[in-house]
């Protein structure tokens, strides 16, 4: 007596794809905003979730420099602070600041409330702490990783504007002198397709030591953001 193969019906099939296709639409919209957005953050939710050790010490408490340390030699060896885009971009065009696009070791985010523009002494201080990140991540499995810059340089009409949405926010800013850049420390661009829990504490406490060593230097001051989620860098 030959066995009876069932076949599920077409419409049962589609239904199952459907569900799969809305399944990766709702997690990767609830992705942060990352180059690991999509399929990639869709397989490290399901499958990525192997964690490997990289030896690193912890950096990130150390950094805990005060503004009232160094806010007034920021404010004299910055820039006039501008009340308007219109103002800092007269600025740019005098070479007081520059324009900071991506760079070796790190990009920049979508900045909604500052505007992609540093002194000198901060854009070069920018470059270097991405070459030594680069640096100092070679050789791991996370080579080649960039840190995101989630603000530059601020303006008083965008610093009120950032108030109405954050009351934190603080009106007294070394942003307002071209000189002070944040970095996150919970999203990289990694070239590694699962990026694990394990992998974005190796790269934010890596990218601590580096900021810590340019401290020790004296090249800038720099804060452990712990309810910002950033490295809070101010150039000396």
């Amino acid at each position: 007596m030959s066995k009876r193969i069932k076949v599920k019906p077409l419409g049962a099939v589609v239904l199952s794809v459907t569900g799969i296709i809305l399944v990766f639409i709702v997690i990767s919209t609830s992705s942060p905003k990352d180059k690991n957005e999509g399929f990639r953050y869709f397989m490290n939710k399901t499958i990525g979730s192997g964690c490997i050790s990289y030896p690193q010490s912890i950096y990130s408490r150390r950094l805990r420099d005060m503004l009232p340390d160094y806010i007034s030699q920021s404010g004299n060896s910055g820039i006039t602070k501008c009340s308007s885009k219109r103002e800092l971009l007269k600025l740019a065009a005098q070479d007081e600041v520059f324009r900071i696009r991506k760079g070796r070791g790190y990009v920049i985010e979508d900045l909604s409330y500052s505007y992609p523009y540093l002194t000198k002494d901060a854009k070069d201080l920018l470059r270097e702490t991405g070459k030594r990140f680069r640096k100092k991540i070679s050789g791991t499995r996370l080579g080649g990783s960039d840190f995101k810059v989630t603000s530059m340089t601020r303006t008083a009409d965008i610093t009120e504007k950032l108030r109405r949405s954050n009351l934190n926010a603080s009106e007294n800013t070394p942003h307002y002198y071209g000189n002070t850049f944040d970095i996150s420390y919970v999203r990289f661009s990694a070239r590694k397709w699962f990026v694990t829990d394990c992998d974005k504490y190796f790269l934010k406490e890596a990218l601590a030591e580096v900021i810590w060593q340019l401290r020790q230097e004296k090249k800038c001051w720099a804060t452990y953001e712990i309810n910002q989620g950033c490295f809070h860098v101010v150039a000396r």
